[in-house]
């Protein structure tokens, strides 16, 4: 069985958190954790927006790596043989992995304003992290130095400064 990167044991640990720190997830199932009575509702609507936006990021490879990656036909999305760099991929590097940041880790704590989401979302969002970062490393394996200068100009994960530059690098109209 292949090893998904060099952390193996911390890989288990951020799956685990994820499913647990999921908005329908099994602590609210099991009724481990009741439902607040006392939440505040602005945070709770804020909490779905993120996950909505978390979620669209989550889906970007699905969409994006079959048309623009050089996806052969039958194969999944994840084998590209192109390096892409637009659409969403032109503002963070990983959108699949801040999705998940925020849909699971971030998003949970304001749905249902529980303690515990913020103790083990804190360590599942830098696990998810530390997981892009390796990914990073990977790609440059894969793409070398068109890679290395790709992520010269497009951010990690740092949406609004991805779009700044973004926005600096567009010809105005």
């Amino acid at each position: 069985m292949k090893k998904l990167s060099k952390y193996g044991f911390l890989d288990w640990i951020a799956y685990i958190l994820m499913v647990l720190c999921f908005p329908l997830n099994p602590l609210v199932l099991l009724n481990v954790i009741e439902s607040n009575p006392d939440l505040i509702k602005p945070f709770f609507y804020l909490g779905w927006i993120i996950w909505v936006f978390g979620m669209v990021l989550v889906m970007a490879p699905v969409i994006f790596f079959p048309r623009r990656g050089g996806v052969a036909k039958g194969k999944a999305f994840v084998h590209t043989t192109r390096l892409v760099d637009t659409g969403i991929y032109a503002v963070v590097r990983h959108p699949q992995y801040l999705g998940g940041i925020l849909a699971i880790f971030f998003a949970t704590p304001l749905l249902y304003q529980h303690w515990l989401f913020v103790v083990l979302g804190t360590p599942g969002a830098i696990l998810v992290y530390l997981g892009a970062r390796q990914e990073d490393k990977r790609l440059i394996e894969k793409f070398g130095d068109d890679y290395k200068d790709y992520m010269q100009s497009v951010p990690r994960m740092d949406i609004l400064t991805g779009t700044i530059r973004l926005a600096r690098r567009s010809p105005a109209k």
